[in-house]
This record gives C-alpha cells, sequence and structure tokens, in this order.
C-alpha cells in the first residue's frame, strides 16, 4: 500500500493581504500529478485543512474539487480536523462520503474512530484523532484524572485497544515532541505559551506510523516513521529556508515501511533579500533572484527614501514587506536609566536632545540646536 501524508493546507490563507488561492490551486495540482506519478493508493490530510474556522469560498471549492479529483482517481482519502479548522463544518457530510472513499473525522466523539482498509498483506487499521483539548475528552471519561493533553492524548489510546501485531497507523493533530524537548516552529503556526499543549511522542509507540499535523516545518520526531508532513507551502517568512516536500509511505508487511520525500516546487517562492536601496536594484544583484517570488526586503541606508516600497515594487512586483535597518531603528530605549530623570528640571533643549538621540541613534548637532532654541524662544514670546 502506498500512502501520501498532507497537513496544514491551510486553504484560503492571506500574508500580509495578499491571497495564496493560486499559489495553493497550483500546489495541489502538482500534488495530484505526484499522486498520479507514484501510484497513490490512500492520501492521509492531518489536519488544518482551512486557514479559518470559516473559511472563504475559494477556499471551500478548491478542497471540494482536490476531492473530486481523488474520487476520480479511486485514491481513499482520510481527513482530520485540526486547531484552524471548525470541526462540525469539516465534517460536515462526512456520513455521505464514506461511500465514495473519503473519510472524515472533524470532531472526537468518544472513541478513536478507525478506517478498516485492506492490501496483499492484510488489514491496514488506520486511526483518525482530531484536534482535541482536554475539556473534549474530559466529558467522556468523568472517572479518569485528564489535567492536561498529555493525559487527554494518553486515555484516548489506552482506551482504543491497539492491537502491536497489526499494521497500524494514526493520524494527529497536536504539538508532539520528543522527552520534552522543542522542535523548530514557524511564525505561521498557533503558539502555546509554556508548551502547555505539549505531547510526548512515546504516546504512539503501538504504531507502524504516526502522521502528524500542526508544525508548518516536515520534519521527522525520533524516527522516519514518526513524521511531521510539514505544510505544503511557506506560510511565513519565517520559513524563507525550509523545503518543502510531501512524505510517501510504502506499507509492506510489518515492520517493513519505506519512506519517500518528493520535492514540491512553488509557482512563488518566498525570500528576504537585504540592503542598500541601491544594492537591491542593481541589476546584478536583481539576476541572482526569481523578482516575481514573494519578497520581505530590510533597506539599510541611513538616510530616509522617498517611497521606496514603489521602486522596489517596480522590480520586485510581489513585495509583501518592508522594514529598515539603521541607527534609527536599532535604537532602543533604556527605561532603568530614565525611572530617577525629573523632567521638570531638564531644559527643553536638552529633553529634545535626549528624545533626537533616541530616534535617530545620533547626537543633535549645534545648527540644529540652534534653530530649535529659536523655535522654543518664539513659542516663548
Amino acid at each position: 500500500m502506498k500512502i501520501m501524508h498532507l497537513a496544514d493546507l491551510h486553504l484560503g490563507k492571506s500574508i500580509l493581504e495578499q491571497s495564496l488561492i493560486n499559489d495553493q490551486i497550483y500546489i495541489l495540482n502538482q500534488i495530484v500529478d505526484i499522486i498520479v506519478d507514484k501510484k497513490i493508493d490512500v492520501v492521509l490530510i492531518a489536519g488544518d485543512v482551512y486557514d479559518k474556522a470559516i473559511p472563504n469560498v475559494e477556499a471551500v471549492r478548491l478542497f471540494s474539487s482536490f476531492l473530486a479529483r481523488l474520487y476520480e482517481l479511486k485514491v481513499k482519502v482520510l481527513v482530520i480536523s485540526g486547531n484552524h479548522d471548525s470541526k462540525d463544518r469539516l465534517s460536515f457530510g462526512s456520513e455521505l462520503f464514506i461511500d465514495n472513499g473519503v473519510y472524515i473525522e472533524g470532531t472526537f466523539s468518544g472513541n478513536l474512530k478507525c478506517v478498516e482498509l485492506e492490501d496483499e498483506y492484510g488489514k491496514v487499521l488506520i486511526y483518525m484523532l482530531p484536534f482535541v483539548k482536554p475539556a473534549d475528552v474530559r466529558k467522556y471519561y468523568p472517572d479518569v484524572s485528564i489535567d492536561d493533553y498529555q493525559d487527554a492524548i494518553k486515555c484516548i489510546i489506552d482506551n482504543a485497544n491497539i492491537d502491536k501485531t497489526k499494521r497500524n497507523i494514526i493520524m494527529v493533530h497536536q504539538f508532539v515532541t520528543a522527552n520534552g524537548i522543542d522542535i523548530e516552529r514557524s511564525d505561521s503556526e498557533s503558539i502555546s505559551l509554556g508548551g502547555i499543549d505539549n505531547i510526548d511522542v512515546s504516546l504512539f509507540d503501538k504504531f507502524d506510523y504516526v502522521a502528524m499535523g500542526h508544525i508548518h516545518r516536515g520534519q521527522r520526531l525520533t524516527k522516519d516513521t514518526v513524521r511531521y508532513a510539514g505544510s505544503p507551502l511557506k506560510y511565513s517568512f519565517s520559513e524563507v529556508n525550509h523545503k518543502k516536500s510531501v512524505p510517501i509511505i510504502e506499507l509492506n508487511e510489518k515492520g517493513n515501511v519505506k519512506i519517500e520525500l518528493v520535492d514540491l516546487v512553488p509557482i512563488r517562492d518566498m525570500i528576504a533579500i537585504k540592503g542598500k536601496l541601491e544594492e537591491l536594484l542593481d541589476k546584478e544583484f536583481v539576476d541572482k533572484i526569481n523578482v516575481n517570488d514573494y519578497v520581505s526586503a530590510v533597506i539599510t541606508d541611513e538616510d530616509y527614501i522617498m517611497d521606496a516600497i514603489g521602486k522596489l515594487r517596480s522590480v520586485y512586483k510581489n513585495i509583501l514587506r518592508l522594514e529598515y535597518d539603521n541607527k534609527r531603528t536599532n535604537n532602543y530605549l533604556d527605561n532603568d536609566k530614565s525611572k530617577d530623570i525629573d523632567i521638570k528640571q531638564i531644559s527643553e533643549i536638552d529633553l529634545f536632545s535626549e528624545f533626537y538621540k533616541m530616534q535617530n541613534n545620533i547626537e543633535l548637532d549645534n545648527e540644529r540646536k540652534k534653530i530649535l532654541n529659536e523655535i522654543i524662544t518664539s513659542i516663548k514670546d
């Protein structure tokens, strides 16, 4: 059996008001091509199908079209909800879809749902665990002490009676780590304070493959068969150095699992550039990069530049963010030093001079002090 592991599609997502729907159409078309080329039997989507609980119309239509194409290819599809999804909305029509080979588990109903498939080696049991919070589980197990996410997931798995002699796969959308050690996250993910949603990977020892969603960088956790698929596209500029791929799992007899990572190539990449404006517009620099990519630019000029974003956009059509890195922006206010200062005892000139230095990281020169003194004197008179 050949299985594709997807997660964190975030259909309908925008970055800095730029819709990514066309980028998502392109990457899903590429994923379908991979499904055909690799002769995939089953597609697992481990949560965060949509970017918002109430997705826009374009996102819903895109997912509907994607499922229809997989149905035409006679591919089984299993989908769980993520923390970005509306559990009930994602589950709409799920009972009807089963006959067409589409299994959707949006809401945890007290038991770990299991879909039983079969190949030449026998049965494959795929367990579907949608995103849950401790409160979602506690109501079904009132006699069990469930204080945190670890307790909640442990309770669910303990009550599922997993047969370790079978070939078992679990789909899960949670923050899973190994021995409490944090993993690399990105700005596009929902992050909780203090790691309160942390779950240890040891809870999934009974499974031959753990198909995880939630973390946007594709990565293995302790071993190749425990894996975050990662998002198919870069969803923040903190991900510019990420390499996106899709895991293909070849499931043979018990204990024989092979993993292949197939690269995903976006229609537009996400890049970060930095330097003086003149350097960033220089033809030699521009020729080295794809000017159609989504761009985050940092300019280091000390002097103010009129319409810098317009000048950059004349070359970089999809620039989404512009920041400055110079003496002004690098300066900071030392709050501790200013606490004991009585501003009533400071002259207007000195007070403004301190403010000017704080804003520009340079001293107010004598010529400007002279002009300022004339202005203050005229106001007082």
